[in-house]
């Protein structure tokens, strides 16, 4: 029993981190249709940033208590990889959105080739490490054994339950959030009616690339190493995470990132580590079987 329950903790664990990402996905994709395949890539020029300034002010204010640290190395980080969201969405996405569709999502692989290659020569093509941050947790006894709720488990954990609150919130009763669900129903009308449609796409962005971010900052308090080419699996598990849960939905996409999460962690613990990927894009593939539009997802209406 021991073994199991450490086994959900740590799949819940992983499992939040590519909800936070899949939320990226699934924003971009309810507002415009188009499939960013960058965004695992923000995700993992957020984890270089993040690394970065933490090692800055480590080196600058060497007593500063940890979690002052890691406070502002979330608002840095998010704050940074924001502005290169913003930045890709006006030069790579913005000009082709009245083009044929395919050229979004060619733009897109370009930049997330981009976006690798930019990284490698920054920083070089070896790992980027940390020591251990936030060590520590409680450990809870049960039957026989044991199991280790660690203090960074936690953290990731509750940051993501408290962040789906926070955005499901700005979306159904923000301006923000109204502007961007016309926005999904409707473009043209939406702007007939004065909305900014460009601001609203630029924002949904900026919104995403802030809660990859926070995956960011939660992956190197997890992890402590990074490597240039740390965005392309993530995403497509975060991707994937999106459509399972049902791509549009924010809750969708979070729950859908906890079972890739847990159905990683758990073929890994009782079957073998070399076909958990197999396992996931399985249950994938049986789920869309029976439910097309994911588990949370709601049906195209076509309008003709």
């Amino acid at each position: 029993m021991d073994y199991f329950l450490q086994q959900l903790i740590n799949g819940l664990t992983l499992g939040s981190v590519y909800g936070l990402i899949a939320i990226g996905y699934t924003m971009v994709y309810g507002i415009i249709g188009m499939i960013n395949f960058a965004h695992g890539d923000v995700f993992m020029l957020s984890v270089f940033i993040a690394l970065i300034i933490f090692l800055l002010i480590s080196s600058l204010v060497g007593g500063l208590a940890i979690a002052v640290a890691l406070i502002l190395v979330l608002i840095f980080a998010m704050a940074l990889t924001a502005l290169w969201s913003w930045a890709i969405e006006r030069i790579a996405y913005r000009p082709l959105r009245g083009s044929f569709r395919l050229a979004p999502l060619i733009s897109a692989i370009g930049m997330s080739i981009f976006l690798i290659n930019f990284v490698q020569l920054v920083q070089g093509p070896r790992n980027k490490s940390l020591p251990p941050i936030l060590d520590g947790g409680f450990v809870i006894p049960v039957g026989d054994g044991n199991i280790t709720l660690a203090y960074k488990q936690i953290l990731i954990i509750v940051t993501t339950a408290v962040l789906l609150a926070a955005f499901w919130f700005v979306v159904q009763k923000t301006p923000l959030g109204r502007a961007q669900r016309a926005c999904e129903q409707d473009r043209k009308m939406a702007a007939l009616l004065g909305i900014d449609v460009d601001r609203t796409i630029s924002l949904t962005f900026v919104m995403g690339a802030a809660l990859a971010a926070v995956a960011g900052v939660l992956f190197m308090v997890q992890y402590g190493v990074v490597s240039f080419s740390d965005g392309f699996v993530p995403g497509i598990k975060a991707f994937t995470a999106a459509v399972l849960g049902g791509i549009g939905s924010l809750p969708g996409a979070v729950i859908g990132g906890l079972l890739i999460g847990l159905i990683e962690v758990f073929w890994s613990a009782y079957f073998s580590i070399d076909y958990k990927d197999v396992a996931a894009f399985s249950i994938l593939a049986i789920t869309l079987i029976f439910m097309p539009s994911g588990l949370l997802g709601k049906p195209d209406v076509e309008k003709v």
